[in-house]
């Protein structure tokens, strides 16, 4: 029925802080962007190179998220990357505290957490 995940929706406190990160920091291509005046809202959306995308959204008085980051709901979003040292070096280089690297007891994979500007947990995950 489903043949993969389209996009990620993500709500921001401060559009600008927020775009300078998904876009300068992280490095997803901007597909579209629009402002709508009637919800005083941005949209944005960004896409990776598989085609899959996340729409980063600005609402006024949008509420925090309740909890880092066991609330019901989205845990976090994870990124698939080739190089993890390589990412972690990347965030890390632009003030982005990155947790330590951690190996997926059931994969064997290796992968780490950062957050955004919101404090939205995200994961690298070496593929």
């Amino acid at each position: 029925m489903f043949t993969r995940i389209h996009h990620a929706a993500i709500i921001c406190a401060d559009y600008a802080r927020s775009r300078h990160f998904y876009v300068e920091v992280l490095g997803l291509r901007i597909v579209a962007e629009n402002y709508r005046a009637q919800r005083d809202s941005w949209k944005l959306d960004l896409a990776l190179p598989d085609g899959s995308q996340v729409e980063l959204f600005s609402f006024p008085n949008a509420p925090a998220r309740p909890s880092y980051p066991e609330a019901c709901g989205l845990r976090h979003l994870a990124f698939a990357v080739d190089d993890l040292e390589a990412c972690k070096q990347h965030l890390e280089a632009h003030d982005v505290a990155v947790e330590p690297v951690r190996t997926d007891e059931f994969t064997g994979r290796r992968y780490t957490f950062f957050a955004d500007p919101d404090g939205l947990p995200l994961e690298l995950y070496e593929t």
